[in-house]
């Protein structure tokens, strides 16, 4: 005896209200491990962070007991970014969920132009507020990077300082008059020379020694090269 329709709508309507809850509840149990997981990711930047979740799409996922979430690969760390979220049980799935993570900090900036090797001191930086995640990589958050050290490039005035544009300044200066010092276990010996091109400390120079030969050492303080046996 086949049952009539009107008897089965209600059953139909149970279930369909059922997979509505479920993909629901499964929905909610990715944002929340994302969000747990961002949590820990910006407990130690600098600065003020915050960050936004997309909505997690249904999908006809089977439940999970314990989702792992990591970032995707090749992902940044800060800015706007995905997480992955995987899911190990009998039937395993992964989805991928676009996520913004912002990082307020103080980060530092030139108060003027900088020639090429020109010493950088203090007033010629400022500092400025900003969103890491719209700044290049390696922007210099602290003067103690930078005070002290020296432009690679021409640098413009209002520009991010960053790591990559400053260089350690030379101990040595091309065709200085330098101290060879020879070491080994046993023995010490000095000889004189000049050097063939700038070096910062513990950076490689080459340095024509006064008999002709031609060697090679690290640079260090004091004008001395350093030759280790």
């Amino acid at each position: 005896m086949r049952t009539p329709l009107h008897c089965l709508l209600p059953a139909l309507l149970l279930a369909l209200t059922s997979l509505t809850a479920s993909a629901q509840d499964d929905s909610q149990q990715i944002r929340s491990a994302i969000e747990n997981y961002l949590r820990k990711q910006t407990a130690g930047l600098p600065g003020q962070s915050s960050f936004t979740v997309s909505p997690v799409e249904s999908g006809g996922r089977t439940a999970c007991p314990a989702l792992e979430v990591s970032m995707a690969p090749g992902a940044r760390s800060i800015g706007r970014t995905t997480v992955l979220v995987r899911c190990h049980n009998a039937t395993s799935w992964s989805i991928y969920v676009p996520v913004q993570i912002k990082v307020m900090t103080e980060y530092l900036v030139t108060t003027r132009p900088l020639n090429q090797g020109q010493l950088i001191g203090e007033s010629d930086l400022t500092i400025q507020t900003g969103d890491l995640g719209n700044l290049p990589n390696g922007v210099i958050l602290d003067s103690a990077q930078a005070v002290g050290r020296v432009a690679a490039i021409p640098l413009p005035a209002g520009r991010p300082l960053l790591v990559d544009l400053l260089r350690q300044p030379p101990v040595i200066q091309a065709g200085q008059t330098v101290k060879v010092v020879s070491r080994g276990a046993t023995f010490e010996v000095s000889s004189e020379g000049r050097a063939l091109s700038a070096a910062a400390e513990g950076k490689v120079v080459q340095v024509r020694l006064n008999n002709g030969q031609t060697v090679s050492g690290l640079a260090r303080q004091g004008g001395i090269v350093e030759i280790s046996f």
